[in-house]
């Protein structure tokens, strides 16, 4: 007598996937037993009350409210630009005297701007209080017209 070419393993992951297979045809027939099918459109029709929620019946049409088609804006209003004060005040914070350039600290925005010393009329040094005007330089923004304060 031979013996069975199935081990004990065999027969185990063989009875698992079976057992899987069966779980999934009785899912199966379950999801179709209950199935919404066949529903009328009244049943599965939502609504959506004024505060955005769903409900199950239709709004009371003695609070609806009516609204002129004219008073309905599609487009943003433009707002207009307040033009910023063009002079600024700051701080310079760093100044290379050899090189003659340096930073100054704006007290609005904290922003670090750039200044050489042919924009200035007088020498200035590190931490003195000074007003400004802000150009586009090639590399950022450059503070021109510098004066002390």
């Amino acid at each position: 007598m031979g013996r069975s070419q199935e081990s004990f393993s065999k027969k185990e992951k063989e009875k698992k996937r079976l057992k899987k297979k069966r779980e999934k045809l009785e899912k199966r027939e379950e999801r179709q037993a209950n199935s919404k099918k066949g529903k009328s459109l009244e049943e599965m029709m939502a609504y959506v009350d004024e505060y955005g929620n769903i409900l199950d019946s239709p709004p009371d049409p003695s609070q609806k409210e009516t609204v002129n088609t004219e008073d309905i804006e599609v487009s943003v209003s433009k707002l207009e630009k307040a033009e910023p004060d063009p002079i600024r005040k700051g701080i310079v914070s760093f100044f290379n005297d050899s090189r003659g350039y340096g930073f100054i600290r704006d007290l609005e925005t904290q922003e670090s701007i750039f200044v050489h010393i042919n924009q200035t009329d007088f020498p200035i040094k590190e931490d003195d209080r000074v007003t400004f005007e802000i150009e586009k330089g090639p590399k950022g923004p450059t503070a021109v017209s510098v004066r002390l304060s």
